[in-house]
């Protein structure tokens, strides 16, 4: 809801925003896949897993974005990008697996959860290479979806006792809510705008930066120390990370 109400303006004023049944079935569609479904895990996960962790594991998104885009027909089979799938899923491996990974052991029934949310970023990815977005413009894509995917959570939330009252007292948790989805909606369009003019491929450069930032602010806002199998687990994903993606502008799909 926040990010239709900081997205929708600027959508409005950039140009015609597209309200046919044909934009609201594409908007449905990306805000299941690539919002609502992906968010849930995501929240759900991260309550139970290290932030690190978390972090970590959106380096996943492109190694499972590939096979996705082979499967369409859309990419090709490739010795290197294919190593660097397999680099992922020995960084998994190295978390999931060493008893001393994890501050507790149980915690690795949750990563299979933790995996559904990059498994549906890198599915969106690929839809929208394949379908486009309707000609609307980025901003005005992820303002109409930002607005269904609202109607469809709403009554998810009120069903299950999770409506954040938005006339009642505010606390820290209210708030952060609003940053957190005011500074998602800044940062997702800014990475739309860089990838339309700069190319996919450096544009998706910044998933090293999100992986390095997200373990150093689990460090030190939250304390949270990693053993020596998760440090490996991240250069392992860093290293498939780099090798999987496409190596030139032909490749890369916005």
């Amino acid at each position: 809801m926040i990010g239709a109400l900081v997205l929708g303006p600027i959508a409005l004023l950039s140009g015609t925003v597209r309200v046919g049944a044909r934009a609201f079935g594409w908007a449905a569609l990306i805000a299941t896949i690539g919002t609502v479904i992906p968010n849930y895990t995501f929240y759900y996960s991260v309550a139970r897993l290290p932030a690190g962790i978390m972090s970590i594991i959106i380096c996943t998104v492109p190694m499972m974005s590939y096979p996705i885009a082979i499967a369409l027909g859309m990419d090709r089979l490739q010795a290197g990008r294919l190593f660097g799938l397999a680099c992922g899923l020995v960084g998994v491996a190295l978390i999931a697996l060493p008893e001393a990974s994890l501050p507790d052991p149980a915690m690795a029934a949750f990563l299979p959860l933790a995996m559904v949310g990059p498994l549906f970023y890198a599915l969106e990815s690929n839809v929208v290479a394949r379908i486009g977005t309707l000609g609307m413009s980025a901003v005005q894509a992820m303002a109409l979806t930002s607005a269904v995917g609202a109607v469809i959570v709403a009554p998810l939330a009120m069903a299950t006792g999770q409506w954040v009252n938005p006339i009642g007292p505010w606390g820290a948790a209210e708030w952060a809510l609003v940053a957190s989805s005011v500074a998602h909606a800044i940062a997702y369009s800014t990475y739309v705008w860089l990838a339309a003019r700069a190319g996919a491929v450096f544009a998706s450069q910044s998933g090293y930066i999100v992986t390095g930032t997200g373990v150093l602010w689990a460090s030190l806002l939250l304390g949270e120390v990693f053993s020596i199998w998760v440090w490996a687990a991240l250069a392992v994903m860093l290293l498939g990370l780099a090798l999987v993606q496409p190596r030139d502008r032909s490749q890369a799909r916005v």
